[in-house]
């Protein structure tokens, strides 16, 4: 039940393996790229009580040995002090260039992990092991990297590529339904921004993929990876289409902003909610017919999932606040905000020619259901 993605960068390139069981086979399928059996794994809390030993046994098989050092959970631990602490970790292990860090754990772990790796000694390889649903569908691959800081989020970071992505979908069956249905944002993502086939699939799918269908998870995966790999061998530094994976994360990185990176809202969540305020937008722009905002809404509720502002638990700043925060996205050129809007589920594209006070007064509505 194993597929494999291949993501063509020419001297870049490297493969995504998604299936169960993966971790067992981590040893052989990294042995390749080493020139000395040892790795330096950055992991998180959670996920080393759940899965380490494991991991350690897989590199064991093929006689890898494996030093690690295990963050705190959550969003928070992406930021300048323990990047700092992951960075000076890896130099008192001797890391060298020619060695292999690995990343195990979800999209925090992955993202301070590839950075690290590609400040360190100017870029050593790194290997990327997703241990959640979003990071195996998304920012496992394509290589970017970063951390958060206090004016916004991943403003400071770099283009690195992983050498070799191991997804191991049987790992998702240990992510609580909450982690699990965040990740699933990010799968819809790819249906509502170029696959209108794949998001008809899920809405019959969905609930299946939920309740652990292997089968339907593999192939949600797969789906998404190669729809990933196809965009960015395009477009690695997001000159142009890559800006397309972006849907619903402008409104997504204020929302995350505003909410102190917190618990609050999880940043698949945050993606779920900003599709749904996207395609509200394009609909009241004309743009698309106003069946499909409420289509995407009835998808992302069924699931379970949120898809309001009023779904976000505590206060929330104004329409104008939220503005502010967007104005900070990496997005922004020549002071414009750019946005990913749609023609119709599957028709995405990205814009720059969006009125203000369309957006302002579509969070004002969305703020006063509150």
């Amino acid at each position: 039940m194993k597929e494999t993605v291949h993501v063509e960068l020419g001297e870049r390139s490297y493969d995504v393996e998604i299936g169960p069981g993966l971790i067992a086979e981590a040893g052989t399928r990294i042995a390749p790229l080493l020139k000395r059996k040892q790795v330096c794994v950055l992991t998180d809390e959670t996920v080393a009580e759940l899965h380490l030993d494991a991991l350690r046994e897989g590199l064991a098989t093929a006689g890898i040995t494996m030093e690690a050092l295990a963050l705190p959970p959550g969003e928070a631990t992406k930021g300048w002090p323990q990047f700092t602490r992951a960075v000076e970790w890896l130099l008192e292990q001797k890391v060298e260039r020619r060695d292999v860090v690995v990343a195990f754990g979800g999209g925090v772990i992955g993202d301070l992990a590839g950075f690290a790796s590609a400040v360190l000694r100017r870029g050593v390889r790194f290997v990327q092991i997703p241990t959640s649903l979003l990071a195996q569908v998304d920012s496992s691959v394509g290589g970017k990297t970063g951390i958060n800081t206090a004016q916004g989020k991943n403003l400071v970071g770099a283009f690195h590529q992983p050498s070799l992505v191991l997804a191991d979908t049987a790992v998702l069956g240990t992510l609580t339904p909450r982690d699990f249905l965040a990740g699933y944002g990010e799968v819809v993502k790819y249906g509502l921004l170029g696959d209108a086939g794949f998001f008809d699939w899920l809405e019959t799918q969905g609930p299946a993929l939920a309740a652990g269908d292997m089968a339907a998870r593999v192939r949600a995966v797969t789906r998404s990876v190669q729809m990933k790999a196809d965009i960015v061998a395009r477009d690695e530094t997001e000159q142009g289409d890559r800006a397309l994976l972006n849907l619903g994360h402008t409104f997504c990185h204020a929302l995350e902003a505003a909410t102190g990176y917190s618990d609050r809202l999880l940043h698949g969540e945050g993606v779920a909610i900003g599709c749904a305020l996207a395609f509200e937008l394009s609909s009241r722009l004309g743009l698309c017919s106003q069946e499909d905002p409420s289509r995407v809404r009835a998808h992302l509720k069924a699931m379970g999932m949120k898809t309001d502002l009023a779904d976000i638990p505590g206060p929330l700043p104004d329409a104008e606040a939220l503005m502010a925060l967007m104005a900070q996205d990496k997005k922004v050129v020549d002071g414009q905000l750019r946005f990913i809007l749609a023609r119709g589920i599957g028709a995405a594209f990205v814009t720059s020619d969006v009125p203000r006070e369309a957006v302002v007064r579509l969070l004002d509505d969305a703020l006063a259901v509150r």
